[in-house]
């Protein structure tokens, strides 16, 4: 069997993929496992070697639109480059011709979904957010069966197509032992540990807020923060000249690969974006959070995320729109004085853990497949 997945050059479309790959891998015996034949499409970055080493996966680049919230007299230009990267993906489904397309739909996938359709290969859509873009909605119309990862989900897509799955982890995000987790990032037992993350290409407004607070933070917290590559070498310059005297309780990275699931077992407490990739990684870990959903245009995909999350009790949200510095202290502050807080935060985060997304899905591939 080929499987062609499509998706953004992103770690919460990139992971995914990736996970389901994985789970060929660990629940087929070797020999039907080396007949099956894997090939990525996705937008050119730099990002994508560096997130599939050691993945046996080959990979192509098409030309994308640009993924935008509202109207711009730039959509001539987008869509120039859609017809562009619809010729390509034509030209790649024909030279490598799959069984099944697996795609996490956006503008870059709309190409390639569009072509498999046309060549009669069947598709299949995971959504990742509680709530869909259009062009996405659209795709839905193109596929032959529709994975989401919110259950509330399944009663907005009203079809026979659609079935809940959950959203598929990375083998590696596993809770484990936190003591040997902490001792990897040289975190002692005297304060609470803070995973703080502004996302693979950085979130400036959390990685302002941190370096603005980050003398108070650092009173009473340690801090795991993984800033983004684009940030890491101005942030952590403007830190080293800020002279904190608790600076070696300050742990910053660019991003991690395999070492978030030591980040997230160190951690007490997760600070971060509500993209479903992460939110599932949260809810994985059993892990209380703090969700700073972004809220730009007319995209609410992460408002939606956070609040099916945090209606369980599993995390806090902070809006964006109102959020200042020392709120966000405040926010954290306020749970480490209820300790009991962070504990039912935890278990509801536990309760909401969905573990068999990775098989559900490569079920559903296999059935379109044969």
């Amino acid at each position: 069997m080929r499987i062609l997945f499509v998706g953004r050059p992103l770690k919460g479309h990139l992971y995914p993929l990736i996970a389901i790959y994985e789970e060929f891998k660990k629940t087929m015996n070797l020999e039907d496992f080396n007949s099956m034949e894997f090939k990525l499409v996705t937008a050119k970055s730099e990002f994508v070697p560096d997130v599939l080493q050691g993945i046996d996966i080959p990979y192509s680049f098409v030309v994308s639109a640009k993924e935008r919230d509202s109207f711009s007299p730039l959509i001539v230009l987008d869509i120039f480059k859609s017809f562009i990267g619809f010729i390509q993906s034509i030209l790649v489904l024909f030279i490598y011709m799959p069984d099944v397309i697996f795609s996490k739909g956006s503008v870059v996938s709309f190409p390639v979904v569009l072509a498999g359709w046309i060549l009669r290969i069947p598709i299949i859509i995971h959504e990742s957010d509680a709530i869909a873009i259009p062009i996405d909605k659209f795709m839905f119309r193109l596929a032959k069966k529709v994975a989401v990862s919110f259950p509330v989900s399944k009663d907005v897509y009203v079809s026979k197509k659609v079935f809940f799955s959950g959203n598929p982890t990375r083998s590696f995000i596993i809770p484990g032992d936190k003591m040997k987790a902490k001792q990897s990032f040289i975190l002692h037992d005297e304060k609470p540990v803070l995973f703080i993350m502004a996302g693979t290409e950085g979130a400036e407004l959390i990685n302002r807020l941190v370096v603005e607070i980050l003398p108070n933070l650092l009173k009473k917290y340690q801090i795991i923060h993984q800033c983004g590559s684009a940030n890491y070498n101005y942030v952590r310059a403007v830190v080293q000249k800020m002279n904190v005297p608790d600076l070696n309780d300050y742990h910053i990275f660019p991003y991690f690969r395999e070492r978030a699931a030591d980040a997230y077992n160190a951690s007490d407490l997760v600070i971060s974006r509500a993209g479903a990739n992460t939110v599932s990684e949260i809810m994985t870990m059993n892990k209380a959070s703090i969700l700073i959903p972004l809220s730009i245009g007319g995209s609410d995909k992460q408002q939606k995320n956070a609040y099916h999350y945090s209606q369980s009790g599993a995390a806090v949200i902070v809006s964006e729109k109102n959020l200042k510095p020392h709120l966000l202290l405040n926010v954290v502050d306020d749970l480490f004085k209820n300790h009991l807080k962070i504990i039912e935060m935890e278990r509801a985060s536990r309760k909401l853990s969905y573990n068999d997304a990775g098989q559900i899905i490569i079920e559903s591939i296999k059935e379109l497949g044969d």
